[in-house]
C-alpha cells in the first residue's frame, strides 16, 4: 500500500514487496533535517513531487548539490546508505524494488543478471519510470481496491526501466567493496562468528550477488571469504584461551569450530601452535 508519513523512518514496509517485489509511501520532508537512510537490502526510487527546492545528498562517498525539481528522480542501489536535506518542506514518492525483481527482469531480457550493475543515479529525468511510479501509487492506495496483475506488471515494467538504465558490464579490475560493504560485514562476521556463515548470508549483507562477493571479497580484504573467517574465529579462540577458563571443547563451539580438532588444525595452520600449547604460552 502507499503509506502517508511525515519525517524520516528506517521501516520498511512489505506488503506488496513480498507480493510483486515493490513498495511505495508517500513522504513528507521537513525543511532543514538532515535525513539519514540506512543502507537497505532494496533498491530505492525518490521522486521528487511539488514545488522545487534545493537540495543536499551525500550518497556513494559523494556529495550532490542540486535543485530538486518535479519529477527528478534518484536511484539508490541495495546497500548504499546516504544523507538528505532539502532548504523547503516538500513531498517524495519512495519506492523499494526488491533486487530478485531487477533480476528477474534481466533473465525475461535475455541478459546475465550478474552482469547488470544498478548504479546511484540523481535527478534521472526518465517519463517512462514518473509514469509507473504514480500509476504504482495510485493502484496500491489503500482508499481504492488493488488489481495484483496489473500490480505486477507495473512492478515488471519499472524493473525492465531498471535494466535498461544499468550499467551492464563485468567487475573492473579494481572494483573494490564501497567502505560501507566491508564495514557491515566485518561487523556481520564478528557478531555470527559462531554460527554458521555462508556466502549467500554475506551477499545478502553486502546486497550484491553471490558471484560478485566472491570476487569482491577477495580483492577487499586480500583473501577469500571461508579464510577471512577462519582467521577471525581463530582469532577470537585465542583471546578466548588468554581470558577465560574455559575447556577447549567449549572454546571451540564459542569460536565457531565445528568442534575442538576442527579449532586445533585451523590454530596449527593459521599460528603455527596448537590451542594447548597456546594455552601454555598465555599462562
Amino acid at each position: 500500500m502507499v503509506r502517508h508519513i511525515t519525517g524520516e523512518v528506517s521501516a520498511v514496509p512489505s506488503t506488496w514487496l513480498e507480493t510483486i517485489g515493490v513498495e511505495v509511501e508517500r513522504r513528507n520532508i521537513t525543511a532543514g533535517l538532515n535525513y539519514y537512510v540506512p543502507a537497505s537490502p532494496y533498491h530505492r526510487l525518490g521522486m521528487h513531487v511539488g514545488p522545487p527546492v534545493n537540495a543536499s545528498c551525500r550518497c556513494d562517498d559523494k556529495h550532490h548539490w542540486r535543485v530538486q525539481a518535479h519529477g527528478d528522480i534518484d536511484i539508490v542501489p541495495a546497500g548504499l546508505d546516504g544523507n538528505w536535506q532539502d532548504d523547503a518542506d516538500c513531498t517524495i514518492l519512495r519506492l523499494w524494488v526488491s533486487p530478485a525483481l531487477v533480476r528477474q527482469a534481466a533473465l525475461d531480457l535475455d541478459l546475465d543478471p550478474d552482469r547488470i550493475i544498478v548504479e546511484p543515479q540523481f535527478q534521472r529525468r526518465d517519463p517512462r519510470i514518473e509514469h509507473i511510479v504514480w500509476a504504482l501509487a495510485s493502484e496500491l492506495s489503500p482508499e481504492m481496491p488493488s488489481d495484483r496483475l496489473y500490480g505486477e506488471s507495473l512492478a515488471r515494467a519499472l524493473a525492465v526501466r531498471l535494466v535498461h538504465g544499468a550499467a551492464i558490464r563485468s567487475l573492473p579490475s579494481g572494483q573494490m567493496l564501497s567502505s560501507g560493504q566491508k564495514r557491515r560485514l566485518q561487523e556481520f562476521i564478528e557478531a555470527n562468528l559462531d554460527q554458521e556463515l555462508s556466502l549467500d548470508d554475506l551477499a545478502e549483507v553486502a546486497a550484491i550477488s553471490v558471484s560478485h562477493l566472491k570476487v569482491l571479497f577477495r580483492r577487499s580484504f586480500g583473501l577469500p571469504a571461508h579464510q577471512y573467517v577462519i582467521q577471525r574465529r581463530v582469532e577470537r579462540a585465542r583471546l578466548l584461551l588468554g581470558e577465560s577458563k574455559l575447556p577447549l571443547s567449549q572454546i571451540a563451539l564459542e569460536a565457531g569450530f565445528a568442534h575442538q580438532s576442527h579449532m586445533a588444525r585451523s590454530m596449527k595452520r593459521v599460528l603455527g601452535v596448537t590451542p594447548a600449547a597456546l594455552a601454555r604460552l598465555q599462562r
